[in-house]
């Protein structure tokens, strides 16, 4: 476990946690059955498992090293996921003409955040997204780059379009905007380490 900002603490995605990622993603795996393989699988391969297929895919992953990604928590209580790694762990986003690479920086990817209803609202998500770069940069990463959706004004993300968190908490998490691909998709980084 790493002590985090705030509150918060991390630990990485393995047997000894999978228990309290199931808690935060809840029965249906995050949004439709996702369990966190939205960006590690083709469309076919994703819908082909959706609900027990990926999840048992992503039991494969936490068993290996690297972690495929950390639960944050408040406490002892597991209160969030964040999927994240190289660029080259998500081939659907390497493939993506909307999100794909912008250059040849070594980045780690934040490619899902995923918040437990319980906590979702909570003014939690720039904390939550400091712990996750103080983890990032522990482990090495120069940046951290992330895909966040910006909403429309007055309006509010539903759990499967925001899974790539949003943009004003980046934001307040020291994160700039780098590119737009489109008007409610920024992509942002942020320099870790010293």
């Amino acid at each position: 476990m790493r002590k985090a900002s705030g509150s918060l603490t991390v630990k990485e995605l393995s047997e000894k946690t999978w228990s309290d990622f199931k808690a935060v993603l809840g029965n249906n795996g995050g949004a439709r059955g996702c369990w966190c393989m939205h960006w590690r699988l083709s469309i076919a391969e994703w819908t082909e498992g959706k609900g027990e297929g990926n999840k048992k895919a992503m039991s494969r992953l936490a068993q290996r090293a690297p972690a495929p990604g950390v639960i944050v928590y408040q406490g002892d209580t597991p209160v969030a996921w964040c999927s994240l790694g190289p660029r080259s762990s998500f081939p659907r986003l390497e493939r993506s003409p909307l999100l794909s690479g912008l250059d040849d920086e070594p980045v780690c990817a934040i490619a899902c955040v995923f918040v437990h209803k319980k906590h979702r609202g909570s003014g939690m998500l720039p904390t939550l997204l400091e712990a996750v770069c103080e983890y990032a940069a522990a482990a090495g990463y120069p940046t951290a780059e992330g895909y966040p959706i910006e909403p429309a004004a007055g309006k509010r993300a539903g759990a499967d379009t925001a899974m790539t968190g949003i943009a004003s908490a980046f934001l307040d998490a020291g994160f700039s905007e780098v590119a737009r691909p489109r008007e409610n998709r920024p992509i942002m980084r942020r320099k870790l380490g010293k």
